[in-house]
């Protein structure tokens, strides 16, 4: 990409709609992208199974979060918009139009493809038609046994109301014929599924051979109501307002607050309507009345309502050749041998990359400060992490030895506030700190500070990280972590953890930039000085590596940038607001995003500064929420050795990349790479041969 020497324009202005893309189109867009690993045949099929079904959780929460922040919007009046300007009822329309499009395609991939493959592997998934008499024998008897006494029916009437449906439950509308025992017909009945059970029953007659749940069902309704005809069962499913409103100023206590809330998320407003595509329009529109719901907030489907419960079907079936190859992560020469983590971090700080590099060291960091006689204290944040964590019982055991150990817990990680509750408490009960943050400010910042006496001094030790001090999604996710006993970042995060238990004020701080204090500020500088280079006719480069990108201030800046002449390459794996590519405004841009096997996770910032450049790693994207909504850290790789690793291995890998990279073109689309004549390069695959086995 050439680089334009111009100086920025004067008379183009930067903050017209024309130059952002929609937020939400550029949510779907990126659903589209794992869509497509589901298509792409080069994946094994339980993975390509797998994308599907993610992309189908995808759906669920866009739906449950940002449709049902646009249609309150809406029902309020509210005029409010992006940078785009699209108004929310705008939005909806032009959602609906993409999202109809997306799920369609779920479905074509799902019976084209999915199925297909798996059949050809020998593996079935199938209704109740086909099958023989052995087999309809037995699923006659897994019904009575374990769905007749567990369902209950409701046959609505003036004593029967419509019932609460719960949130993305499987249910069936039932219609009926004849009278009840005591004289009543309704003709219509609802049938909520049993959540306990899975979708998918393996049937004792033959390996590998599965019935969905929701044809034994349909199959067997009749049962259900003696003496009366079925003559209709079809699938419906509802998605609910699944976002959490706690005015957090007027509690009292934030945990009390959520504890009162998460119920309501069962039975919110509903904000979409899934049914089987054979479900008649009469039955549709009784639906859609219940629920208040309209015509657009419908999706008809050629197969299960619920079609991320398919993922368990991985867990049913020993197929190890039809899943990406198992691998080991790797670890550092120096730390095979050590004994004492803290007195090798003193020679020098560790970078960790996930997952191609263990976890384990971050688990042994805590699990050796809750053992080490000479540690005082541990602090530590938690936004999400898994049951029986390793760290949390090095916390809870800390504290039983009478450490002092301080948990800030992000109560309102959304999806993971029970859990995360229920963690508080656990801790609490061990004799922990617990902090649940600040009010108005989610903390989302991963760090952990361990104190330990050396001598006659205190040495502080530090962790850093981009990702969640989660173990499962170590091995899912792509993150970077560091571990140093700097005195001047270990300084820095003593007093962020000060600040989110004491709220005293916002110190200054010495090499960390903090949201929601100097994140911004300090991004914006950092931009504005590779403008200040490319105007003196200096190398001007910046390289940026994030989930999402949509904070307006950040873009006009780079779109500064890129007028000056600065050439700019962003790697955003999810969310992009920034049209690339505008003449006059984007031309030295490129926004590429990687999807693969793993999450691209990593949040990295490269700055070329005159050719000593800068780089650092960050809990928080370029969005308004992680800038003015957030705790996050972003910090510094000062190592010059370091500072190597994270720009090939975290940057220049995935420009590279002609495999699994897409390109984000200036109409809001994406265009996969393909590596054509070259020689195929994927960035995943080179980490994993390096460092796995």
């Amino acid at each position: 990409m050439a680089i334009s020497k111009e100086l920025p324009s004067t008379d183009i202005e930067l903050s017209n709609p024309e130059y952002f893309i929609n937020r939400e189109l550029s949510a779907l867009e990126f659903n589209r992208r794992v869509l497509a690993q589901a298509k792409d045949k080069s994946t094994p099929l339980l993975e390509r199974l797998f994308f599907l079904c993610i992309s189908s959780s995808n759906i669920d929460e866009f739906f449950e979060i940002r449709v049902a922040g646009l249609k309150q919007q809406v029902a309020f009046g509210s005029g409010q918009s992006g940078s785009d300007k699209l108004s929310p009822s705008e939005q909806l329309q032009k959602i609906c139009e993409v999202a109809h499009e997306i799920v369609e395609e779920q479905y074509k991939v799902l019976n084209d493809d999915i199925f297909p493959g798996l059949k050809k592997a020998g593996i079935n998934c199938r209704d109740c038609q086909n099958l023989n008499h052995k087999q309809l024998a037995w699923i006659k008897n897994y019904f009575n046994r374990e769905l007749l006494p567990i369902l209950s029916p409701v046959g609505l009437d003036p004593a029967h109301p419509f019932p609460q449906v719960l949130n993305k439950s499987l249910n069936f509308i039932i219609s009926l014929e004849g009278k009840d025992a005591f004289g009543r017909n309704s003709g219509i009945a609802i049938v909520q599924a049993p959540r306990a059970l899975p979708r998918l029953i393996g049937t004792s007659s033959k390996k590998n051979d599965f019935v969905f749940l929701s044809s034994i069902i349909q199959m067997h309704a009749s049962d259900l109501f003696p003496g009366m005809t079925v003559t209709g069962c079809y699938q419906f499913r509802i998605t609910r307002n699944s976002d959490l409103l706690v005015s957090e100023e007027e509690v009292g206590d934030l945990m009390r607050a959520l504890e009162g809330q998460l119920p309501s998320r069962r039975f919110a407003e509903a904000v979409r309507l899934e049914v089987t595509d054979n479900c008649p329009q009469e039955m549709i529109d009784y639906l859609t009345h219940q629920f208040s719901l309209q015509h657009n907030d419908v999706y008809q489907v050629n197969g299960p309502v619920n079609l991320n419960r398919l993922m368990a079907l991985s867990n049913y079936i020993s197929r190890p050749d039809l899943k990406f190859p198992p691998f080991t992560p790797g670890i550092q020469r120096r730390l095979l041998k050590q004994q004492n983590l803290f007195e090798t971090i003193k020679k020098g700080d560790i970078l960790l990359h996930h997952p191609f590099q263990t976890f384990n060291t971050v688990v042994d960091f805590i699990l050796q400060a809750s053992i080490d006689p000479n540690v005082l204290a541990i602090k530590q944040t938690v936004y999400r992490t898994e049951d029986d964590s390793s760290i949390v019982n090095a916390l809870i055991k800390a504290a039983h030895e009478g450490k002092e150990v301080t948990v800030v817990i992000e109560l309102r990680a959304r999806f993971d506030e029970e859990e995360n509750i229920e963690l508080a408490n656990e801790l609490q009960d061990a004799g922990a700190h617990v902090s649940y943050g600040v009010v108005g400010h989610k903390t989302h910042a991963k760090m952990s500070l361990v104190i330990r006496r050396e001598g006659k001094q205190l040495k502080r030790y530090v962790h850093l990280g981009t990702g969640n001090y989660h173990a499962g999604t170590a091995r899912q996710y792509t993150d970077f972590g560091m571990l140093t006993s700097d005195l001047a970042l270990t300084d820095d995060v003593q007093k962020v953890f000060q600040q989110l238990t004491a709220l005293g004020k916002a110190g200054k701080r010495k090499k960390i930039l903090q949201a929601p204090f100097t994140f911004h500020k300090g991004m914006l500088d950092l931009i504005q000085r590779e403008i200040d280079f490319a105007g003196k006719g200096k190398p001007a480069r910046i390289i940026a590596k994030m989930n999402s990108l949509v904070e307006p201030g950040i873009i006009e800046a780079l779109y500064r940038a890129s007028q000056a002449g600065v050439k700019i390459d962003l790697i955003v794996r999810g969310i992009c607001c920034l049209k690339p590519g505008v003449k006059g405004v984007s031309d030295n841009i490129q926004v590429r995003s990687i999807i693969g096997r793993f999450l691209e996770h990593s949040r990295i910032f490269y700055f070329h500064n005159d050719n000593d450049y800068e780089i650092f790693l960050s809990s928080g994207d370029w969005m308004d929420r992680n800038f003015f909504r957030r705790v996050e850290t972003c910090f510094p790789i000062e190592d010059k050795r370091l500072k190597k690793k994270v720009l090939k291995e975290g940057l220049q890998l995935y420009l590279s990349d002609n495999t699994q990279s897409w390109v984000l073109q200036s109409d809001g689309s994406y265009k996969q790479n393909t590596s054509g004549n070259t020689n195929p390069r994927c960035a995943q695959t080179t980490l994993l041969e390096t460092y796995t086995s």
